[in-house]
């Protein structure tokens, strides 16, 4: 039983989720508070399996309360927040804080209810790995000299990750060399959300990172991040690459699906693409990554070690179709060390 902790200013939202939440046997809400000094006695007194925590909030932000907790009483926090372009980078500054997972507030004006979202998110939460103290990355890049044939050839890198990703998809980023081959990516994200962590990236990588638009060329030194509430998928358009964004029902329970990019790419990139499954929950993008594999990509699984949740990954290793399973702090520079070997 998972002993849920509700902390939200709004009475109506604490209903939702405490009502909502309860309906599943294997969650138990245990309190509710209307902030985080309320929170802070109860958590100590309660000790709860998992948090959830509202952004805004009186007397003390949700943020600065988060900061605290994770210094001197660590407990995997899921951020519920209303699902607006302003509330977006606040979260994202959560995660970095070492909230687990975020998820759009029920009942927002920008989204219909999505408890089974977070129900999932809490699911992860329970099992997830505390991150330890935020430490700032590097700055400096890896050098990796890239010959001219790489850059000119129609080489895809595509990701997949969920629960931890956006840490775990920094690290990988941050030193993809400019003339890095084009890549696609899919983070478990709301709507607004992917925008910003998109954003974000691009201010601290060397390659440019934004939020995919349908028809977007996928050409080197670029990264493009599938909408939240969105399917991205690769086409191959004469000699090169684009994307589309579409609708479409959601995909192990995601979209966008790692499953479904992960697919295209199988389909139309085969031996010209790299394929990487990072930390999350459930098996979204494990058959994606078998067919990529089967059609001819090199790909890698993050080892259980460096995962907040060992559960995408997994599944892709219990199908043999990873080529080979590595931490997280090694994935960027096996990538490069496979293009290199393999230019054709």
């Amino acid at each position: 039983m998972i002993r849920v902790l509700v902390v939200d200013d709004s009475a109506v939202i604490r209903k939702i989720l405490s009502n909502e939440l309860s309906r599943y046997d294997d969650i138990k809400v245990i309190g509710t508070a209307i902030d985080p000094y309320v929170a802070r006695d109860k958590i100590v007194r309660l000790h709860p399996d998992v948090v959830t925590l509202d952004i805004e909030m009186p007397r003390m932000d949700g943020l600065s309360f988060l900061a605290k907790l994770m210094k001197y009483h660590p407990v995997p926090v899921v951020i519920v927040s209303s699902l607006a372009p302003r509330n977006s980078e606040t979260a994202l500054k959560a995660l970095e804080l070492g909230a687990i997972d975020v998820v759009a507030k029920p009942g927002s004006v920008y989204s219909a209810p999505d408890i089974s979202r977070l129900v999932n998110a809490i699911r992860a939460a329970a099992s997830a790995k505390l991150p330890k103290q935020t430490v700032q990355t590097s700055r400096y890049p890896v050098k990796i000299d890239l010959p001219r044939e790489i850059q000119t050839t129609h080489k895809v890198i595509a990701i997949g990750a969920s629960t931890g990703g956006t840490k775990a998809i920094e690290v990988v980023l941050k030193d993809f060399p400019r003339s890095a081959p084009g890549t696609v990516i899919v983070q478990h994200m709301p709507e607004y959300f992917t925008a910003s962590f998109a954003q974000r990236l691009n201010r601290i990588c060397q390659i440019e990172v934004r939020e995919a638009r349908d028809g977007d060329s996928v050409v080197p030194g670029v990264a493009l991040i599938a909408p939240g509430g969105k399917h991205m998928v690769l086409k191959r358009s004469g000699a090169k690459y684009l994307v589309r964004v579409k609708d479409g029902p959601p995909v192990h329970y995601q979209k966008p699906s790692v499953e479904v990019l992960f697919q295209s790419v199988a389909m139309n990139a085969g031996r010209n693409a790299i394929g990487v499954l990072l930390t999350g929950m459930g098996a979204d993008g494990a058959k994606g990554l078998l067919a990529m594999r089967q059609s001819g990509a090199y790909t890698i699984a993050q080892d259980e070690e460096s995962c907040v949740v060992f559960g995408m990954p997994k599944e892709a290793i219990k199908l043999g179709a990873a080529d080979e399973i590595l931490p997280l702090q090694n994935i960027t520079r096996r990538i490069f060390e496979v293009l290199l070997n393999n230019q054709s």
